[in-house]
């Protein structure tokens, strides 16, 4: 019996793309392992349920593209615009966003697992009750985004923007919250947030208490 083609076993991954505009396509449950498109565009197409390890898109933009029920794994998204997308029960495990923006984006009930979102812009974003845990969002622009009821934990956000933004009821535990400015932020967008003793010793500590 012959032996098998080892190109059968392991195919290539598929060719890259640059600079295509792709229209109300559907991608319904695709798997997207191994993809790669650079500086394409993408209205309106449909990727629910669809699943894949080790995608990368790279300054590509994505309008009204429905990522509802996705679990993508090692995925790059990077430094690409997102435009009234919709991430309903997503999940992103281990996901690279580096410098990507989310404009009037829905986030119902979803997961980031680990992963770097750093540089990444959230302007006035709804996660409430979205699960981030252990992810790097250094630098990550959370202005004015609502977070209450989230899970944020294990989360690096040193350096983030977070003026404004509402922690009502979320966990934090774990957390790099040593951009949050105790003084500015309004104490009732805090109201029922946890933390651990750790995080509430360095907050203490930045509103100018001693702990003994």
């Amino acid at each position: 019996m012959p032996a098998p083609d080892p190109a059968s076993l392991h195919p290539e991954d598929p060719a890259p793309v640059t600079g295509e505009t792709l229209r109300g396509d559907d991608w319904y449950g695709r798997d997207l392992t191994g993809l790669t498109y650079s500086a394409c565009d993408f209205y309106d197409t449909d990727w629910t349920e669809t699943t894949g390890t080790g995608a990368r898109f790279d300054r590509c933009t994505f309008s009204g593209v429905r990522f509802n029920v996705s679990h993508l794994t090692a995925t790059a998204f990077t430094h690409c615009e997102f435009r009234r997308c919709s991430f309903f029960d997503a999940r992103l495990d281990q996901c690279k966003a580096v410098g990507s923006t989310f404009d009037d984006c829905s986030f119902r009930l979803l997961k980031v697992t680990g992963g770097d979102w750093s540089f990444t812009s959230f302007p006035r974003a709804d996660l409430r009750k979205a699960v981030l845990d252990g992810v790097r969002m250094r630098e990550a622009d959370l202005r004015g985004a609502r977070l209450d009821e989230a899970e944020v934990t294990g989360t690096d956000l040193s350096g983030a923007l977070l003026a404004g933004v509402s922690l009502t009821g979320s966990d934090l535990r774990g957390s790099d919250l040593t951009a949050l400015d105790a003084h500015t932020l309004d104490r009732t967008a805090l109201a029922g947030a946890r933390i651990d003793p750790a995080q509430a010793v360095g907050i203490a500590v930045a509103m100018g208490f001693e702990v003994a």
